[in-house]
């Protein structure tokens, strides 16, 4: 009889569920998966209870990637006012063994059991057996890696996407003084992640004075304002939101590179989030690379890092599901 386990990707906009059948080595089997709104549930034992109450198994294990900062058996999630914990997540769940991961750890470790065909290789690099980095731009920004013990990748959570925003050219200081008449500190996250998109866009349109069609002025007071921007953007349907993309990718690349020097992440990148997705003309276009590779004496050893894009945005849930299998063992 197979085992069953829960995994879980928690975010600030969706909770994403799923059960799973442990069948042997080979790839874990989903019995059943469901999302739901985050903001809809005072916390995560209440998701996990709508969750299981017509369908609950025996579970041997579980395991969650959440947007936060771990403290040992508890996290308090950065875009949503839940305090999570694995003590009560086990006595909802009745399993013996629940783990707690940051989203990124759970990605990173995700993306280890990918089939080739959900990574798109925008750089070929020279792989080499050691750590590996992982960016993912989505409601907030995600940063964490995969450390090489010299026989496996393990992952390591970081907090990363929170380091303060460093600009380089005056454009770029210019847009750090407009977030800085709003915001005591402007970290990374601000300027990559949905709300980080819309930031720029009100940069360009608030102090340079760029202008905005009646069409997309009509489309930002009824819709997703960083939705519009982006899709605006890519698609370049307007000028201002394409610029927006622009300067969007050109940091997202920049700090992408400085969490592959911070890590010494030779063994490659992976990108991920559902922005990504969404902008993928733009990332594989090559302003990316231009500001990836753009590190002075170090461009040549970050010409050699391998970049993939995560294609499958279930990466989070799934590294948390082998997380909950290697605890099952």
């Amino acid at each position: 009889m197979a085992e069953i386990i829960l995994a879980g990707d928690i975010g600030g906009t969706k909770t994403d569920l799923a059960l799973y059948e442990i069948t042997g080595e080979g790839p874990l089997k989903t019995r059943r998966e469901n999302s739901f709104p985050s903001r809809d549930y005072g916390s995560l034992d209440d998701v996990v209870r709508a969750f299981l109450q017509d369908d609950r198994p025996t579970i041997v294990a579980a395991a969650f990637g959440i947007a936060g900062p771990i403290d040992g058996e508890t996290v308090t999630t950065t875009n949503l006012p839940w305090r999570v914990e694995a003590r009560t997540l086990r006595e909802v769940i009745g399993a013996p063994h629940v783990r707690l991961m940051n989203d990124l750890e759970a990605t990173a470790f995700g993306a280890l059991f990918l089939p080739g065909d959900q990574l798109q290789t925008i750089n070929a690099g020279r792989e080499r057996p050691t750590h590996r980095a992982v960016i993912a731009a989505g409601t907030g920004l995600g940063q964490g890696f995969l450390f090489w013990d010299g026989r496996q990748h393990v992952p390591v959570a970081t907090e990363g996407g929170h380091v303060d925003f460093a600009p380089r050219t005056q454009t770029e200081f210019d847009l750090l003084a407009f977030l800085q008449q709003d915001l005591d500190r402007v970290s990374y996250e601000r300027v990559l992640s949905g709300p980080g998109l819309f930031n720029i866009f009100r940069f360009l349109t608030e102090h340079q004075g760029r202008p905005v069609t009646p069409e997309i002025k009509e489309r930002l007071a009824t819709e997703d304002p960083s939705a519009v921007v982006g899709e605006a953007g890519v698609a370049r349907r307007c000028e201002t939101c394409a610029a927006a993309v622009d300067l969007f990718v050109d940091l997202y690349g920049t700090q992408a590179a400085n969490l592959v020097l911070t890590t010494m992440a030779r063994g490659g990148l992976y990108i991920g989030g559902g922005i990504v997705t969404k902008m993928l003309p733009r990332i594989t276009e090559g302003a990316f690379m231009r500001s990836f590779t753009a590190k002075g004496r170090y461009a040549e050893m970050m010409r050699e890092v391998p970049v993939w894009i995560i294609l499958d945005p279930k990466t989070a849930r799934l590294g948390a599901a082998e997380a909950a299998r290697a605890l099952a063992v």
